[in-house]
């Protein structure tokens, strides 16, 4: 099967330029202008822009939460992110304490394999580090491809670990060539805080957010990097939100330390008023929490100075029966919210086409430094001679309105409604197959392949 994409304006994350781009089995094997060359299918792509198919390194789908799953498993999840221009996703395995992180890869695997239409990966999430998990992280990384190893500050009693567990994992995931990645709040503060609010009878989705301020999530980042320093390990902060952690991660910098961070695009564009709609706010229930406009302000800045080197969703959707559990408890609401679908428009719409990010930054926050990190590139995240052809053809003029009515996710409501964006994906390519064409799904369910990555570097 050959595709030649003919008059694209072919984006990358540091070019910009008129060109065809031929397709031969599940690779870019030529680019060029004027290509004369047959091909079994031809896409005019005047007008329209050519840029690598997305990579989603934070999503849960199918995953156990709170005594139920979300509600998008890997078959709805990475088809709906197919129609929204995002052609692998991470997900997350989770360790369970006091069992080996392979009964874990087991347990997923039984969930993953033959589902996926777009391609996918796995980070190992460590709850419970000892010597026999040791043992564990150098098969991880040679045998399955599984680089990147998940830890956790909060959720104490589940996911949890201490600092001395963080310590031995950072410096065994150093020598065998992967990377460290944390979601950092400080469980125990949150902990308090929820306690206390529950006590005093606050018991609205307004109290999740106040049970988490800003500074919980500032100091664990610090601690996190402080470690990392200390390690040597290459680290990745997960959906960072707020000022507070940002600037943690310049201190860093300013002793020469590289902390790769993670935002979600939530948290580029929604803020904690949300969660002043009464019930309702629970849509939005997700920890860390949204936050404040300035928040905003920081991390597009951050993005745009290289603090932030990817954009993310944490997709963990529940249907809205799932979320009234926490009706008369904050703590007892599923924490998530679907955007799996959304993200590459969404960004576009509004950072490219509002002044806020340049197309060529575009490119590196949705799929390129994800590429880089996590050890893909050049196979998946950019436009080039060899490199799997996971392409996005978009309409950057299109305009078109979110809804739950037409969104692919398994939700059933839609946490950007009737949000008007400007830019719309037109037709997707995953290794070489018309995966989505104008909003009609062209590949059977078992098509995305596990993709076996590479150790990483500290350096992108």
């Amino acid at each position: 099967m050959s595709i030649l994409i003919k008059n694209g304006r072919v984006i990358t994350a540091s070019e910009d330029y008129s060109a065809d781009v031929f397709i031969e089995g599940e690779k870019i094997s030529a680019i060029g202008k004027n290509l004369n060359l047959t091909a079994d299918e031809i896409i005019d792509a005047a007008g329209k822009l050519v840029f690598p198919g997305g990579i989603d390194p934070h999503v849960h789908l199918d995953m156990p939460f709170m005594g139920t799953f979300s509600s998008d498993n890997y078959e709805t999840g990475t088809a709906a992110a197919l129609h929204g221009g995002t052609t692998m996703v991470i997900d997350f395995i989770l360790q369970t304490q006091g069992k080996s992180l392979y009964s874990a890869l087991e347990e997923w695997r039984g969930r993953s394999d033959g589902n996926c239409y777009g391609d996918y990966s796995f980070h190992m999430a460590v709850t419970d580090f000892n010597e026999n998990t040791k043992k564990e992280i150098s098969e991880m990384i040679e045998k399955e491809g599984i680089t990147s190893f998940k830890t956790f500050m909060a959720y104490k009693g589940a996911l949890m670990i201490d600092d001395r567990m963080m310590i031995g994992l950072m410096n065994e995931v150093r020598d065998k060539g992967g990377v460290v990645t944390v979601h950092a709040t400080h469980g125990d503060m949150i902990d308090f805080l929820i306690a206390k609010h529950k006590s005093e009878g606050k018991l609205s989705p307004l109290y999740h957010y106040l049970s988490q301020p800003e500074i919980t999530e500032t100091e664990a980042s610090g601690r996190f990097a402080d470690m990392a320093y200390h390690t040597d390990v290459p680290a990745y902060i997960v959906h960072m939100t707020c000022e507070g952690a940002l600037n943690e991660i310049r201190k860093a910098a300013e002793r020469n330390q590289k902390v790769f961070v993670e935002t979600c695009i939530q948290y580029l564009l929604l803020d904690a008023s949300l969660y002043e709609k009464d019930f309702e706010g629970a849509k939005w229930v997700m920890s860390p929490p949204l936050r404040e406009k300035k928040d905003q302000t920081a991390l597009w800045a951050g993005i745009n100075q290289g603090l932030v080197q990817v954009v993310g969703t944490d997709h963990c959707p529940f249907e809205w029966k799932k979320k009234l559990m926490g009706e008369k408890d904050f703590s007892k609401i599923p924490n998530g919210h679907p955007a799996i679908e959304h993200r590459m428009e969404l960004l576009f719409s509004e950072g490219v086409k509002k002044g806020k990010i340049s197309l060529n930054k575009y490119v590196e926050v949705t799929s390129t430094n994800a590429a880089k990190i996590f050890g893909m590139f050049p196979n998946k995240g950019t436009v080039g001679i060899g490199s799997d052809a996971d392409l996005v053809i978009f309409n950057p003029d299109k305009k078109h309105t979110i809804s739950v009515k037409t969104h692919h996710m398994n939700v059933d409501y839609s946490a950007y409604e009737g949000w008007e964006l400007t830019g719309k994906v037109e037709s997707v390519i995953l290794r070489g197959k018309n995966a989505v064409d104008k909003g009609d799904l062209k590949i059977e369910k078992g098509y995305g392949n596990f993709i076996k990555r590479n150790k990483v570097s500290k350096i992108v």
